[in-house]
């Protein structure tokens, strides 16, 4: 029963204190909203993916073994290493005539290896998807000699060419807004128990049974003349 009476109060002041709830809410929905829609440039992905060819096993060879398998993998690693060294990047960023530092065109791009293949996937992000799509087509061509050199691969040959991306992938505003306004009920919550919790004055005659413990006796009506 005690519990039920508790769970009644907190209703109770969640109701009383809900325009406390409800400012901290929109505020934050607001906040979200400009920075996502005003301050936050839109960032593009483009992506090309890549099989690189080593030696082929001879007829007598066709079944691929899990040593097979795993030297292809580990190769695959290899490479995505490859694409984001200096002596890759360093000519790109000559090539395209780029205003970015080693650092910070290695930031913009991921390298990932298709499980169990000799297929990298290579995604650009940049805030312009022209400078995003040209950076992913100019990878494959420097890293080919590249990868002859260091790992005597066969060829390299480019399955997907990148593309000129259309619509951003972050930030994504919509669920920006979802989370901030999740935020700002909770941080209101929170904030309304605080301010309960932190207020001591008596304001019901219930009041000072809970808070002095001493019964009581009887209640003197107001009124207000």
């Amino acid at each position: 029963m005690e519990e039920t009476i508790d769970l009644k109060e907190y209703i109770a002041i969640i109701r009383k204190k809900s325009p406390i709830i409800a400012i901290i809410t929109v505020v934050a929905i607001a906040v979200s909203a400009a920075i996502s829609f005003f301050l936050l440039s839109p960032v593009y992905q483009s992506k090309t993916t890549l099989i690189v060819s080593t030696n082929q096993p001879t007829e007598q060879q066709q079944v691929v073994t899990g040593d097979q398998l795993n030297v292809t993998q580990k190769l695959a690693i290899t490479y995505g290493e490859i694409i984001k060294s200096r002596t890759v990047l360093e000519p790109v960023i000559e090539q395209l005539n780029l205003d970015l530092t080693y650092e910070e065109i290695a930031n913009k791009i991921t390298v990932s290896p298709v499980k169990d293949t000799q297929i990298i996937s290579i995604s650009v992000e940049d805030t312009n998807p022209k400078k995003a799509q040209d950076i992913a087509n100019a990878i494959p061509g420097i890293f080919t000699a590249e990868a002859k050199r260091i790992t005597n691969a066969n060829s390299v040959e480019v399955i997907d060419a990148a593309v000129e991306p259309v619509n951003p992938i972050k930030p994504n505003k919509v669920m920006n807004v979802a989370i901030a306004a999740v935020l700002g009920a909770m941080i209101g919550l929170f904030v309304v128990f605080v301010i309960e919790y932190m207020d001591k004055k008596i304001k019901t005659p219930q009041d000072i049974e809970k808070h002095l413990g001493l019964p009581l006796l009887g209640v003197v009506p107001y009124e207000n003349i």
